[in-house]
Order: structure tokens, then sequence, then C-alpha cells
């Protein structure tokens, strides 16, 4: 029996950096795109009708930051995993995501290297954070 595959909402206002991080998981046959967002609200709003795994999403994002929108989510969809996505690598990134309700973040600097790990990890660990910061 196959395994089942993560699926991953994708959140952030830059269309390049979605598409480029959408590509990038693609190769993954683990992962697969459940959906894409401009922005927090519409973020909050697809997690809702399409209830993936993980979340990916951005902090800084225009109508509802990616704080706000972590929220939300873990607030009206527990099961859902948010990991956190900046290029604002600092603690009180970070910080304010964990208080939000994220299960990891990742700089954006270092994506490549830490997404799919960070993604996985979330899927695998029920309660325990991630910080592929570093």
């Amino acid at each position: 029996m196959a395994r089942k595959r993560i699926r991953v909402l994708l959140a952030d206002d830059s269309v390049i950096l979605r598409r480029c991080v959408a590509e990038f998981l693609e190769k993954c046959p683990d992962i697969e795109i459940a959906g894409e967002a401009c922005n927090g609200k519409v973020a909050v709003e697809l997690t809702k009708r399409l209830v993936p795994d993980v979340v990916v999403m951005d902090i800084g994002m225009p109508e509802m930051n990616g704080i706000e929108a972590t929220r939300a989510i873990r607030n009206s969809i527990p099961k859902v995993k948010v990991v956190g996505l900046s290029i604002n690598d600092d603690t009180d990134c970070r910080k304010a995501m964990r208080q939000a309700g994220a299960a990891a973040f990742v700089s954006k600097l270092k994506f490549s290297s830490v997404l799919i790990p960070a993604i996985r990890a979330c899927c695998l660990t029920m309660h325990n954070e991630v910080d592929f910061a570093q």
C-alpha cells in the first residue's frame, strides 16, 4: 500500500517565490501542492476548504500577515501544521510564529536545504516544535 502524500498549501505574496517553492517541492514523491495563497486571508480560507497537512506560511503578507493567519488556522483546524517562512531570520520572528502555533520555522535564505525536512518532521511529530532556521 502506498504511503499518503503530504498535502502542502503555500502562502506567500510573491508569485515568483511560490512558483519556485512549488517546483522545488513537486520533485518530492511524498509531497503534493494542495494550493497556493497570495495573502494570509486567502491562506486561512483555502486551509479551511482544502484541509492540507501543512501550510508553508510567509510571515509578511498583505491583508492578514502570516502570524495572524497561523493563529487563525491553528484555532480553527488544529490538526493542520504550519511552517513559518521568512526572509527575517531572527529570534523575534521565530518566537512570534511559535506563539501563533507554528510547528516549525524556516528561513527563506535556507529553504532549499531545510524546508522538505521541516515539512516531513511536522507530519511525524504531533507536539514537538521544529526549528530549521539555523
